[in-house]
């Protein structure tokens, strides 16, 4: 695929805030995404939302020029977010609640500033410029650490209250794991990363470094390896039937970490899914074309659309 490119239009920040690091690009005037920065992100206990703009507007002063002035900054957050207000509702595991993150960050740069959420902004750059384009019903579903689905309904993101595609929560198994939410048997405790690695090792696996491993050893044979493995795939291919059922999209985009395994997760996913939805219509399951860089991308789409529109 060849590098895309968003068109003409002012110079703006994009900046997309993980768990663990901020990952920052300017979009040119020429609509090209630079090579993107990464930093830890901020963490304060005190006050959580705050530490992000700080950490924001920092990357602003680094990553400003003189031949080329920002106009505008997208930011991506993950949790449950007003994006019509710009504010963060809650997040799980950086800790903030109803933090203004778009009024204090606005207030900070004198810059327009767009907030959404990760996935969904994710979901808008799939469908603006990866795998998702041209199609009018699609979910992008985003599986790694956690697993959360941007939908859209008619070329438009559906967001619903704010927590509107939030499939990791979505209860696959009553009697499974207890998840971070208090629910027991979410999807997020049966198919993401870190819930392939808990299987494998109850099971008597050794330790591993992650789910890659775990896919790398049941590849070469491992019986445990591979009983774990096909138990994520299922557990994931019930959870996008689930979701067929409700929305009946035309084409589902797998992304995020484990989608690196390509057709080892395609393949099994795609057959599970078509067994759960025995009856209906099967969607289409591709994987993302943006890779890492899709949340980068929606932040970026963000900002040149909260200019354009003013």
């Amino acid at each position: 695929m060849a590098a895309p490119e968003l068109g003409t239009g002012p110079a703006v920040l994009a900046v997309d805030v993980g768990g663990t690091q901020l990952k920052a690009a300017v979009l040119d005037g020429a609509g090209r995404l630079g090579g993107v920065v990464r930093r830890p992100t901020p963490r304060s206990a005190e006050d959580p939302g705050d530490a992000i703009v700080v950490g924001v507007a920092a990357l602003l002063d680094e990553l400003q020029r003189p031949d080329q002035r920002i106009g505008a900054i997208g930011l991506t957050i993950p949790g449950v977010v007003d994006e019509a207000a710009g504010i963060g509702r809650w997040s799980a595991n950086l800790g903030w609640r109803d933090f203004g993150f778009r009024d204090a960050l606005a207030a900070r740069t004198e810059l327009p500033i767009a907030v959404a959420h990760d996935v969904r902004a994710a979901g808008t750059a799939e469908a603006r410029l990866g795998a998702a384009r041209g199609v009018a019903d699609a979910a992008i579903v985003v599986v790694g650490t956690g697993i959360a689905a941007a939908l859209r309904i008619d070329g438009h993101s559906y967001a619903g209250n704010g927590s509107a595609g939030e499939l990791g929560h979505l209860v696959i198994d009553p009697s499974g794991p207890r998840c971070a939410c208090g629910k027991h048997g979410c999807l997020e405790t049966l198919a993401a990363a870190p819930a392939i690695v808990r299987t494998y090792q109850e099971l008597g696996g050794e330790l591993v470094s992650g789910a890659a491993e775990v896919l790398a050893r049941a590849q070469g044979g491992d019986q445990r390896a591979v009983h774990a493995w096909s138990s994520a795939t299922s557990a994931l291919g019930a959870g996008l039937g689930a979701l067929s059922a409700l929305v009946a999209p035309e084409l589902i985009v797998l992304g995020g970490g484990l989608a690196e395994a390509g057709d080892a997760l395609l393949g099994p996913v795609r057959a599970a899914l078509s067994d759960y939805c025995a009856g209906l219509n099967v969607p289409r399951l591709v994987r993302a074309e943006l890779g890492h860089d899709a949340g980068t991308w929606g932040a970026a789409i963000l900002a040149r659309d909260a200019l354009l529109t003013r």
